[in-house]
């Protein structure tokens, strides 16, 4: 399952970052703190997701 979590996160990591940067950019932060911060906060909070998602997948076969 390892596997499946290292292949998953780069790209939920990826989607989750960019997510929050475009909710902090739309609720007016706008400063670059304020973006590596939001940026960091999704990609780290993409860990659990992508390892609940890979023990789904996982748990499939």
């Amino acid at each position: 399952m390892l596997w499946l979590l290292l292949i998953l996160h780069p790209f939920i990591g990826t989607a989750m970052a960019g997510s929050f940067m475009i909710v902090a950019l739309t609720m007016g932060y706008d400063a670059m703190l304020d973006i590596v911060i939001a940026a960091g906060a999704g990609f780290a909070l993409s860990f659990p997701i992508s390892w609940i998602v890979a023990k789904r997948l996982y748990d499939l076969r």
